[in-house]
């Protein structure tokens, strides 16, 4: 079975070209949200919601991370995954990567799928997504944030053989996304 990440920080759309790319792909997968996973391995940490989670103490994220990974790697052993997260959380003493080696360890990604989009799209995204509590942010700090996700995909590809591979998801080209998500993924 296979293991492909697919990330981008929050407003690139990767769970919407996400969604849509899985109705037109030919293999069956087993989408599993990594912020999910880690909710549910973090009960014991009494949060309300996942945007508590990158408020922890990164001792204890780094702790959840595990157990999340855990648990989605089980998963692995059966069906085909893409793990929807985040190449890094900002946190306040800075940025976390999502995927540290004790991750991609229990993974064995393939794939690493980047989803990008203009900062000034991500903003207004952001501002109309009513469902999360989000930090207000500035348009230089979103493309310093998908610059580290850059960076860090590269060192886990060195790290993991796997292959790197960035979708720009502009306004109005929802389908070339999807569509080349769809191709990314045979």
């Amino acid at each position: 079975m296979s293991v492909i990440v697919v990330t981008g920080i929050a407003g690139a759309g990767k769970t919407t070209i996400l969604k849509a790319a899985l109705e037109m792909a030919a293999e069956e997968y087993v989408v599993v949200n990594y912020g999910d996973a880690m909710l549910k391995a973090a009960k014991a940490e009494h949060l309300k919601n996942r945007d508590e989670l990158r408020k922890l103490p990164s001792s204890t994220q780094k702790k959840i991370q595990r157990q999340a990974a855990q648990a989605i790697a089980g998963k692995a052993k059966n069906s085909s995954i893409i793990v929807d997260t985040h190449c890094t959380i900002k946190t306040p003493s800075g940025y976390l990567p999502g995927l540290p080696i004790w991750v991609l360890e229990a993974l064995k990604p393939e794939k690493f799928v980047l989803i990008e989009a203009d900062p000034l799209e991500i903003i207004d995204r952001r501002i109309k997504d009513e469902s999360r509590i989000r930090d207000a942010e500035v348009a230089a700090n979103i493309e310093e944030h998908q610059q580290m996700n850059r960076a860090i995909s590269m060192a886990l590809a060195v790290l993991t053989g796997a292959t790197i591979k960035i979708i720009k998801n502009h306004k109005d080209k929802l389908e070339d996304a999807v569509e080349e998500l769809v191709a990314t993924l045979r």
